[in-house]
């Protein structure tokens, strides 16, 4: 690791990082959702050929009942009993965020409300990489059942068996995800956005997934919603001369297990500085040294990272002067580990500075509203004067002779 100062250029550079674009990625994404597009399944079969090394029957897409009962017998007993704390803790947490519908009226006969309603059908994206992303799947599908989804489609990548991981269909089964399917890559993105003969199209897209996926997401955004375009994971830690230094390196050292990954210290302390620098030499992250603590919670908000440590003795009154983080973390049994595994909030965060205008992934992800609004006559002819000098303001007399027809 090494050491910059708080106002060095290189510091810039990681407050102006962003997700990273490729002409080539966007291109040969662009092309593949267009085939998926046009040709629907047929697309799907030939880039899981292509791009996972299996050939499989348009049968095979949908992951049958028998194999997602099959799962069960290929999982150690206490995975479920494990499971069932974590689903708890999640339920709990998001319980609180729903929000119900509401209305308000006037002695003049206007009703105003606001009607809150879950979205129809959700699109779920678990990525296969070198161990099966559990967690992925409880930190999304369950904030959508929780809010009321009618329908959850999962869609992962398969193995070179062509197989999904045991654990994977076991958690959907018992989070009672609706489908499942063996496809992954842009071109499962798009099978969601666009839907095909076997696989529904859905109203929104969540998930985490390679730059392929990511930039699938992003060109299919306005097509259908999706949770956000997230780049590499993020940890930022600030810490003084009172935190533990075997915390901070055993938590730098957990963020460097993902390959692309931000890890950084933000200090006012020289010698934990020092120190962290001389024993995590195998850690590729930074080490920025503040003058004081009002600089270091200046340097996080300017970074606004996806996971916020803050490690110092009295952690809440550092908290209340950081506005741009997905997940903070408070004290020194608080690791960013215990939230993307079991805490409650789903791990699904803002990332590359987008915590700035961005939150984790909640009930409301899930949820639309309509406006309603109810006049009456008495309440109509009220308004009618402040309602006709802005139409009027803005040449739109039809609107105006659309109130006006009311009243003769």
């Amino acid at each position: 690791m090494k050491i910059i100062r708080f106002n060095s250029k290189q510091l810039e550079k990681i407050y102006n990082r962003g997700v990273v674009k490729s002409k080539r990625v966007e291109e040969r994404v662009r092309r593949i959702i267009e085939d998926v597009r046009l040709l629907g399944d047929e697309a799907l079969l030939k880039y899981t050929r292509k791009f996972d090394g299996v050939k499989l029957s348009l049968r095979q897409l949908k992951v049958s009942e028998i194999e997602i009962s099959g799962a069960y017998q290929n999982i150690s007993p206490n995975f479920v009993s494990s499971l069932k704390v974590i689903i708890e803790n999640i339920n709990r947490f998001y319980r609180k965020g729903l929000r119900k519908s509401w209305k308000i009226k006037d002695a003049d006969g206007v009703v105003l409300s606001e009607n809150y309603t879950p979205l129809e059908k959700v699109g779920v994206y678990i990525p296969a990489g070198t161990a099966p992303l559990v967690s992925c799947v409880y930190m999304t599908a369950l904030p959508a059942k929780i809010a009321g989804v009618k329908k959850i489609i999962l869609i992962s990548p398969p193995n070179k068996q062509g197989y999904i991981d045991p654990h994977i269909l076991v958690v959907a089964d018992l989070l009672r995800v609706d489908e499942i399917y063996r496809v992954g890559g842009s071109q499962g993105i798009a099978a969601l956005a666009y839907g095909t003969k076997t696989i529904p199209r859905v109203d929104k897209i969540v998930g985490p997934g390679n730059i392929y996926v990511s930039e699938a997401k992003r060109q299919v955004f306005g097509v259908v919603d999706i949770d956000m375009i997230a780049g590499p994971t993020e940890l930022v830690i600030i810490a003084n001369r009172y935190s533990d230094p075997k915390f901070i390196i055993a938590d730098l050292r957990a963020q460097a297990e993902h390959a692309a990954g931000l890890a950084i210290l933000v200090t006012n302390s020289k010698s934990l500085a020092k120190e962290i620098k001389s024993q995590g030499q195998d850690i590729n992250g930074v080490i920025v040294l503040t003058r004081d603590l009002e600089e270091a919670i200046e340097a996080a908000n300017k970074i606004a990272p996806e996971h916020l440590e803050i490690l110092v003795k009295n952690p809440r009154k550092i908290m209340r002067g950081i506005k741009n983080a997905g997940a903070i973390f408070l004290g020194p049994y608080s690791p960013t580990a215990v939230g993307d595994y079991i805490a409650g909030p789903s791990h699904v965060l803002p990332t590359a500075g987008t915590a700035r205008f961005f939150s984790g992934l909640s009930v409301l992800d899930f949820v639309k509203s309509n406006h309603i609004i109810s006049y009456s006559k008495k309440a109509l002819e009220k308004v009618k004067e402040p309602l006709e000098k802005i139409a009027c303001i803005e040449g739109l007399n039809k609107h105006l002779d659309s109130v006006k027809a009311r009243f003769l």
